[in-house]
């Protein structure tokens, strides 16, 4: 098993207002899966952050989920867990790249996801980045999603009005500037 390098972390943001994710997990390997939720929930919690969390049967309706979610209800941010050990067959290909694939495509469309479903040559790989004293690639998935969702905020378009408004006593005219 290679020693994991040292990584720089962002701080956690901050937010303003309250954040609500959605943590959406395959328990197939369920002490892993159990591991991930403790780190990612230890996470949100961090920065006030409330969360639900919903399980489904594996890694490819993961996507699926989160899909149906930010189409039709308010969380603002996802954390998608989950953990494909590689087996004997190619399915092992096809669950991680269809799973990251469609993640990435959500994302691309506007939901803020942390991915966290982890794809490993072995249990004990999975183990030491499940582990929140260790890798804590399910916190890791959170602060991923906090991190989009703050984003979001600050480039999200101001309520109200669209454009600008002259003060009324000023009237710009071929880029001269003309009080009334």
């Amino acid at each position: 098993m290679a020693i994991a390098e040292s990584h720089h972390v962002l701080d956690l943001p901050t937010f303003d207002k309250p954040v609500k994710l959605l943590i959406v997990v395959a328990p197939y390997y369920k002490d892993i899966a159990d591991n991930m939720i403790a780190g990612a929930t230890a996470i949100i919690e961090q920065v006030g952050g409330t969360y639900e969390i919903i399980e489904v049967p594996g890694a490819l309706e993961v996507p699926t989920a989160i899909s149906i979610a930010f189409r039709q209800s308010n969380f603002d941010g996802f954390v998608a867990l989950g953990c494909v050990i590689r087996g004997e067959t190619t399915h092992y290909d096809t669950v991680c790249n269809d799973s990251s694939r469609a993640i990435q495509l959500l994302g691309l469309q506007g939901a803020c996801i942390g991915n966290g479903i982890l794809t490993v040559e072995s249990r004990p790989q999975a183990e030491v980045r499940a582990d929140p004293a260790d890798q804590n690639k399910g916190g890791g998935a959170a602060a991923a999603a906090l991190h989009l969702i703050a984003l979001t905020r600050r480039f999200a378009a101001p309520k109200g009005g669209v454009g600008f408004k002259p003060a009324a006593s000023e009237i710009q005219i071929a880029g001269d500037i003309k009080r009334t």
